[in-house]
């Protein structure tokens, strides 16, 4: 009895725990916002050096999420100490998305102070679960907790600096955190930790990496949304909105249709879960999440400038979010089958054509261009599946 209730915040093995909880689904609602806000970011302001601003701030709010995701694997949502963290974290959460817009401005520290103690906390909260529970997985925690304070201590400096010196020390911040995984996360003395050594549920993290896609595609929804309100009177405004909304049912379908399944198919029937949770979710996603924000700005653009002639700036967007996301896919799709989608490959190769017409074209057409490659794409796909699958019946 007593070493049940030492173990009683670890996720125990079973159908019902291989299904995202309605805690998980519940934090998953602030990031709702911090995209909103990322996006609305980089709407308002595209220059390069809001860019590189902008996909710091991915790569954190990412990061945060994806780890918080990995904890919610191993432990128990439906334990009461465990709720408690997601909703302080989905606080916390709030709190980080609204200090977002001004991160690499007067709310530098904030931002910092905040994300430092999300992944600190969480990761002292884990390691806590697991004092009894496993030892090897304490010692993971252990230095994936060493990790994070030394990532915080770039973050909280970086958080004091001017801009120049807080993008280089954020940038740092992210490697430490981005390699860390990669390195088996190496501690002097404790050296790294073995190879398999988390009991993570493939399934688990399958659905909610394709939930999160969800989030990201439904927030891309709602700016679309939003800015064809403010631009409904001009003549253009609905056509480039059914261009926009058919840009993000293309996404969907290319992700769910076949990648997304076979990247659940692929967790959940290896040998080595930990291994390929880290490839197919943990940094597999980071593009096509990535891709589907930056098409969320493209299509802003779109929205509010239809017919004025396109520029560089613009086609990063619009071109650059869908050619992202199918970078991403490719990447899922190749670890899952180990084959590389040709449509996908293709439909680069067009993005990257499409590039020559943005000095003659207005906005209006490049978008239309960019939703046309990304149908191309998804029939493409669907047809060649179609075919295997009638070969092989």
């Amino acid at each position: 009895m007593a070493s049940n209730q030492k173990n009683d915040w670890i996720r125990k093995a079973g159908a019902d725990q291989t299904r995202a909880s309605f805690p998980e689904l519940f934090f998953d609602l602030v990031f709702v916002f911090a995209l909103i806000q990322l996006a609305h970011k980089l709407a308002s302001d595209f220059s390069a050096t809001a860019a590189v601003e902008a996909v710091l701030l991915i790569l954190a709010v990412w990061w945060v999420w994806i780890h918080t995701t990995w904890v919610t694997n191993l432990l128990d949502t439906e334990k009461e100490p465990v709720r408690l963290l997601l909703f302080g974290l989905m606080f916390a959460g709030v709190l980080l998305a609204i200090a977002l817009p001004e991160a690499f401005g007067d709310q530098g520290l904030v931002f910092a102070a905040i994300y430092s103690s999300m992944q600190i906390c969480r990761s002292v909260f884990t390691l806590y679960a697991f004092r009894h529970a496993d030892r090897r997985s304490f010692l993971t925690f252990l230095r994936i907790t060493i990790w994070m304070l030394l990532s915080s201590a770039f973050w909280l400096a970086g958080g004091l600096m001017e801009l120049e010196g807080r993008l280089v020390l954020w940038t740092i911040a992210l490697l430490v955190e981005y390699a860390s995984p990669a390195l088996r996360y190496y501690v002097p003395f404790l050296g790294r930790s073995p190879d398999e050594t988390l009991d993570v549920s493939g399934a688990h993290m399958a659905e909610r990496s394709a939930l999160f896609v969800i989030i990201c595609l439904g927030e891309t929804i709602l700016t679309t949304g939003r800015n064809a309100t403010e631009h409904m009177t001009d003549d253009m405004t609905f056509a480039v909105f059914c261009s926009a909304f058919l840009s993000t049912g293309f996404m969907w379908w290319i992700y769910f249709h076949h990648g997304q399944e076979k990247a659940a198919s692929k967790a959940e029937a290896t040998s080595r879960p930990e291994t390929v949770a880290l490839n197919l979710f943990t940094y597999g996603h980071l593009p096509v999440v990535a891709g589907i924000i930056l098409t969320a700005v493209g299509e802003d653009f779109s929205l509010s400038h239809a017919e004025e002639p396109s520029s560089l700036k613009h086609a990063l967007a619009m071109l650059g979010g869908p050619a992202l996301f199918l970078a991403g896919n490719i990447w899922i799709k190749a670890v899952a089958t180990r084959q590389f989608p040709v449509s996908h490959i293709a439909g680069l190769v067009l993005l990257a054509v499409a590039i020559l017409i943005v000095p003659v074209a207005p906005n209006y057409i490049v978008q239309a261009v960019a939703t046309a490659v990304l149908l191309i794409v998804a029939l493409w796909e669907y047809l060649a599946l179609r075919r295997v699958s009638a070969s092989t019946a």
